[in-house]
């Protein structure tokens, strides 16, 4: 049995998302952004909820955005110690001879890691993005087959990579979605530290003999950019995935084929701005006095605590955080033994009766069930008290 303890407002404050999608369609917000390019997701990065989308699942041409893809993996190499920021590594023909943009590496050069993945993030070098790839690999191809595998596990299920670069000259099949570029960039985002090269606007090598800009205007202009990466050809139109961090929320704005390299800014701020204008981030929050211990049968002790669940922070639409309601349930009692964390109840947390989130309430410790021998001393020492 269990007993509702109440329902209560939330409380407003900080930060950012939500365990369900608020997706806006285009038709419901054509008055509102009306884009240029040929698809769009705006998406939350840190619950995957797409806020805005245009053609969210029709295959293009990613261009560089691919180079999202080989810098999780490269980074993933990095946290996971397979690769080190110092390590020096050699310009392999492979590498060399990619076309496209590049820093223009000659066979057997040597570069660290940090100044290829600079190379790469901020200047969009092929032959970087080559090099390194191969060395963490040995070759390209086998580089790619992780790259896809990778993208399976992201549920990147309308993607096909061929190559680390997004060079599209020679492939027909080389092909992913707004959507799930997002995916793959809230990916990438989840590793704060790549923002060390993706938000850097300039930048040099070989003692500043070659120069690094970056092709994201958006780093050097709109406030809160994270990053993230461009690409352009002639297949791919103009392309971005961009994304900006403001009052906590950190959004994700994808463009794919805009006519324009200026139309995939404006397409990626407007998202932006829409995004930032029309979602708030709150941290629900409830009153930890209702979290009465439960009482124990046939237990050392009497009651047992309950933990306070980590509430995740909720997008909601600009003006909803105090609708908000929460909703505590807890059960009667409960019997011996009790292990810590084991579910005594629940936390719904709900906007206009719909719930969002649902949250165990846990025991705070252990609880051991009463045995003979401990009824036995517990009567030894009343009597002992009373003698």
């Amino acid at each position: 049995m269990k007993r509702m303890t109440g329902i209560f407002l939330l409380i407003l404050l900080i930060c950012t998302t939500l365990p369900f999608s608020y997706a806006v369609n285009e038709k419901q917000t054509s008055d509102v952004l009306s884009l240029s390019a040929k698809s769009a997701v705006l998406m939350d990065q840190e619950t995957g909820d797409v806020l805005f989308e245009k053609n969210r699942h029709e295959k293009l041409y990613p261009a560089s955005v691919t180079k999202i893809m080989s810098l999780l993996l490269f980074t993933e190499a990095l946290e996971s110690e397979k690769l080190k920021l110092s390590d020096r590594i050699t310009a392999t023909r492979e590498a060399v001879e990619k076309g496209g943009s590049q820093i223009w590496l000659k066979e057997g050069e040597q570069m660290t890691v940090d100044e290829l993945l600079r190379a790469t993030a901020i200047g969009s070098a092929n032959d970087a993005c080559t090099a390194l790839a191969v060395h963490l690999a040995g070759s390209e191809t086998a580089f790619v087959r992780q790259m896809n595998e990778r993208a399976k596990q992201l549920g990147m299920h309308d993607t096909v990579f061929e190559n680390c670069t997004g060079l599209d000259d020679d492939t027909e099949t080389h092909l992913t979605t707004a959507y799930d570029i997002a995916l793959m960039s809230r990916a990438l985002l989840a590793h704060e530290k790549i923002q060390k090269y993706t938000t850097v606007w300039m930048d040099s090598l070989r003692d500043g003999k070659t120069q690094l800009v970056n092709t994201n205007k958006l780093v050097r202009f709109y406030n809160g950019t994270t990053g993230l990466k461009t690409g352009t050809t002639n297949k791919a139109g103009c392309c971005v995935s961009a994304s900006a961090q403001r009052d906590g929320m950190h959004l994700i704005a994808v463009v794919l084929n805009a006519p324009t390299s200026n139309d995939r800014f404006v397409d990626a701020k407007a998202m932006l701005d829409w995004g930032f204008a029309s979602f708030e981030s709150v941290t629900p929050d409830f009153d930890k006095a209702l979290l009465q211990p439960v009482p124990v049968r046939r237990g050392l002790a009497q009651r047992v605590g309950i933990e306070p669940p980590k509430l995740k922070k909720l997008l909601l639409k600009t003006g909803e955080k105090a609708k908000l309601q929460t909703a505590i349930e807890l059960s009667d009692d409960v019997f011996a033994p009790v292990e810590k964390g084991q579910e005594l109840g629940s936390l719904t947390v709900s906007l206009n009766g719909k719930p969002l989130a649902e949250y165990p309430l846990c025991a705070a410790s252990d609880v051991r069930a009463r045995t003979l021998w401990d009824a036995f001393l517990r009567l030894f020492s009343a009597l002992r008290v009373r003698a």
